[in-house]
């Protein structure tokens, strides 16, 4: 059984964010700009990621 995995790269600074925002993109793994993070693909992180969006860039591993 093989899990759905994305990697995340922090694209876009947290100034001018909210906190709601920067704790969201903390609780990914990320901290600063060019972080990159692989993490599975589960509903909750999803959700986290769709928030968030516009700050990441994001890309499926296999």
């Amino acid at each position: 059984m093989s899990t759905n995995r994305v990697k995340l790269t922090l694209i876009k600074s947290f100034i001018g964010r909210t906190q709601r925002q920067i704790s969201t993109v903390r609780g990914l793994g990320l901290k600063r700009i060019g972080d990159e993070s692989v993490l599975t693909a589960d509903k909750p992180v999803l959700g986290m990621i769709r928030k968030v969006k516009f700050m990441l860039n994001c890309e499926e591993v296999k």
